[in-house]
């Protein structure tokens, strides 16, 4: 039988404020968005797993606040001047650093706090716990106001899975929703990569999204 060419469109995904699915996980996360700019100091900072929903958080929060974007690996090398008259500024997947990006780090969280700008980090550890040799870096990550993700339980999982096929204006049944959701890691990202590839199957295959086609993907992606 011959197969269906599939066109790569591409997909961009969602990430307002409407499309973040809100449970007990991520609910003090949220409440820490919701709340700027009324932080309690002009730094905060979001941590997680992988996949528990830190980067849309993070643009939920730069729409709002018009936040520019620092990269990690440009942290050492930054105008922190230039970047602090933008008034607000989002560095993600914070990690060990250098004793230069942690010079620039600590710059930059007192450049935030007297020009009465604002700064969301976020990362996989609390900020607290992140290794860091400078003594009063560490006070400060200790002293940011803090929100931990959690991974997503299995009501937040299929709802949010749901949401994933009605972007890609796809309908599915419950069974399918509790295959699919009772087989992966709890991950938001995961649940991205099997919502394309179980689209991507049944364009090709010109077949409905079932459990024997979510079966099949599953297996081909190693999650079977």
């Amino acid at each position: 039988m011959s197969r269906q060419l599939v066109f790569e469109l591409g997909h961009r995904p969602a990430f307002g404020r409407e499309d973040f699915l809100v449970g007990p996980s991520n609910e003090a996360a949220v409440a820490m968005i919701d709340a700027w700019p009324n932080w309690p100091g002009p730094a905060a900072a979001l941590s997680g797993p992988a996949g528990s929903g830190k980067t849309h958080l993070a643009e939920v929060w730069r729409a709002a606040a018009g936040a520019v974007r620092l990269d990690l690996s440009a942290l050492g090398e930054a105008d922190l001047p230039a970047l602090v008259a933008q008034r607000a500024i989002i560095l993600e997947d914070l990690v060990t650093l250098s004793d230069r990006e942690e010079r620039a780090l600590f710059h930059l969280l007192n450049l935030v706090r007297e020009e009465g700008a604002a700064l969301l980090l976020t990362s996989r550890a609390a900020p607290g716990h992140i290794e860091v040799r400078l003594p009063d870096l560490a006070s400060r990550l200790r002293a940011l106001p803090h929100a931990e993700l959690g991974a997503p339980d299995d009501a937040l999982l299929a709802g949010v899975l749901v949401k994933l096929f009605d972007d890609r204006q796809l309908r599915v049944a419950e069974p399918l929703i509790a295959y699919v959701t009772s087989r992966i890691e709890r991950s938001i990202s995961v649940l991205r990569d099997v919502v394309e590839a179980l689209d991507r199957a049944s364009l090709s295959g010109k077949r409905p999204i079932t459990v024997p086609l979510a079966a099949e993907v599953l297996q081909s992606l190693g999650r079977g």
